[in-house]
């Protein structure tokens, strides 16, 4: 991705900390985030979900195109406050597959760009999925807190390698949050002694 497409299409922008929502300028938190807070520290988006990233997340995912991961993950590791984020970090999480995406994609996206943000301690498997779930894309904000909720457990004899520490959730697209949301609630009931995330995309309200 060239430097001008760059400036065109991911623009910076001022995000809620707790959820990477857009909001404008002197607000720290959106509404609901105020209103619900969610059970992250910090969540960081590199650029707002829409053209062109729809189209090249969907060619990551569904094309077997893993190596837009590095022009990804590179994005993402320019957002102000991830270099501290994953630095300060025991562990990148990346959101776990099903066993059938992941034998359909053949790997996993969120894994691809954990690891190039820090190979040495991104682990996939501290985190599992432990029932496979619908598609998120076509449910409402109701429907996706009811179809993730207890999809993920941390593996069993590493629950003691979380507590105390410092965990980053890496994902593809945030849309709601949900599965991002699930996902550190496992971490928070371990004992960690902070819950963030990173994702390339975030949706933003209409």
């Amino acid at each position: 991705m060239c430097g001008r497409c760059q400036e065109q299409f991911a623009p910076a922008r001022h995000r809620c900390r707790t959820c990477a929502l857009a909001i404008p300028e002197g607000a720290d938190r959106c509404g609901h985030c105020v209103q619900s807070p969610p059970p992250l520290d910090a969540c960081h988006a590199a650029v707002s979900y829409g053209y062109p990233w729809s189209g090249l997340v969907g060619r990551f995912k569904f094309a077997g195109e893993a190596g837009w991961a590095a022009t990804f993950s590179a994005l993402m590791a320019l957002e102000p406050g991830v270099p501290a984020l994953v630095a300060g970090a025991r562990w990148l999480v990346p959101m776990p597959l099903s066993r059938e995406r992941l034998a359909q994609r053949g790997f996993n996206q969120a894994h691809e760009l954990a690891r190039r943000l820090a190979p040495e301690r991104t682990d996939p498997r501290l985190a599992v999925r432990v029932r496979d779930t619908a598609s998120q894309a076509d449910l409402d904000h109701t429907a996706r807190l009811d179809n993730v909720r207890h999809a993920f457990a941390l593996e069993p004899a590493r629950a003691g390698e979380v507590r105390g520490q410092a965990v980053v959730l890496v994902d593809d697209v945030m849309t709601t949050g949900a599965s991002l949301f699930a996902l550190a609630r496992v971490f928070r009931a371990a004992g960690a002694s902070g819950v963030s995330a990173v994702v390339l995309a975030r949706t933003e309200e209409r």
